[in-house]
């Protein structure tokens, strides 16, 4: 498939202040990519480059094969064939639902136009308010409409920057996934930004984690979750504790709940006298009355399906389990448990 967006080495300094360095990473036709990281972190920055609204210092970025920014010169905007998708919809609240979509499609004719508009109001499953203004409609239902007017001129590329950060947690991951539906079946390649890892995972195909200017890891969802680069991105990403462990060998790490074997990555397994911290998710640790392994738990919470209680073994140390929530514990009782780790993220540990 094509390469639709190309970031190469891309850097954005202000004085001497810099904002990314060095970041990399491409996008396929029709694929849906996700930069993910805390505020202030440089996402925004990233994806107004793309846009054309912010000059790079170093690096390119090429857009349907053609080199949109470098150092030296800027595409302007309205020359990339981008669409773009705001927090706050930015709709004409003066103009119906029809006409807001309808809006970047003047050059064409007027039968073609209204086909197209058809065809988007059909698509985001909003043909009944073709003649109904914003302030009639949800926070969904504008979101879908400021969605459409992006895709009405089939863009090369959809940008779309934090649009569900006004709705509450449930509301975003849904929305999040109705529009992956809705850029698949348009086959758009479209990126997001967003702080909300939920909505990267309900909608990308491809994450990058950034964090402080840099992008510590580009992949999908399970590789980030399962396969952390570094620590930042293990912090980040999910939920999990770090416990102190020692490599043994291929596959195995010596920790203070006994000898667990999984999968190490590359390298990770090559010295056997490696101290390391061994990432465990709530997941990686299995409620087991039979087993002689326990730990005391000194915290819950109600997930629903799902209790996460906080352990302390022994030492101190506390670990995650989630637990069905119909076996229900409370805190100061003495939980079995057994671990299942497929996956033995290590970090390294030095001397302090």
């Amino acid at each position: 498939m094509t390469i639709q967006l190309n970031v190469a080495q891309v850097a954005i300094r202000y004085a001497d202040r810099t904002i990314v360095e060095n970041i990399s990473f491409f996008l396929r036709e029709a694929e849906i990519g996700c930069l993910l990281g805390p505020s202030g972190c440089g996402k925004t920055s990233l994806l107004r480059a793309i846009a054309g609204f912010e000059q790079i210092s170093s690096g390119q970025i090429q857009i349907h094969g053609q080199t949109m920014s470098t150092p030296e010169h800027t595409t302007p905007p309205e020359q990339r064939n981008i669409g773009m998708v705001f927090q706050d919809f930015a709709l004409f609240p003066h103009l119906t639902v029809a006409a807001n979509i309808a809006f970047g499609l003047r050059k064409l004719r007027r039968a073609d136009r209204n086909a197209r508009v058809d065809e988007l109001l059909e698509l985001v499953e909003l043909a009944h308010a073709r003649d109904m203004y914003p302030h009639q409609l949800s926070g969904g239902q504008q979101q879908r409409v400021a969605l459409a007017r992006a895709m009405a001129p089939r863009p090369d590329i959809l940008l779309l920057d934090e649009p569900f950060s006004s709705m509450d947690s449930d509301l975003r991951e849904q929305l999040a996934r109705d529009v992956r539906k809705l850029l698949q079946k348009d086959g758009i390649t479209a990126i997001l930004v967003t702080h909300d890892q939920n909505e990267a995972f309900a909608m990308a195909d491809h994450i990058g984690v950034v964090g402080q200017g840099q992008l510590h890891q580009w992949g999908t969802g399970y590789d980030l979750y399962h396969t952390p680069a570094d620590r930042f991105v293990a912090d980040f990403v999910g939920q999990g504790v770090l416990l102190p462990g020692q490599v043994l060998g291929k596959n195995q790490v010596r920790t203070e709940l006994g000898v667990v074997s999984g999968e190490l990555e590359p390298g990770d397994e090559q010295d056997a006298t490696m101290m390391v911290d061994l990432l465990l998710r709530p997941d990686d640790v299995i409620h087991d009355d039979d087993s002689k392994l326990q730990a005391e738990i000194v915290g819950r919470a109600f997930r629903g399906a799902v209790y996460l209680y906080t352990l302390r073994l022994a030492s101190g140390q506390q670990i995650l389990c989630l637990v069905q929530s119909h076996h229900q514990h409370e805190i100061g009782e003495m939980l079995g448990i057994r671990l299942e780790a497929d996956h033995l993220p290590v970090f390294r540990r030095y001397p302090s």
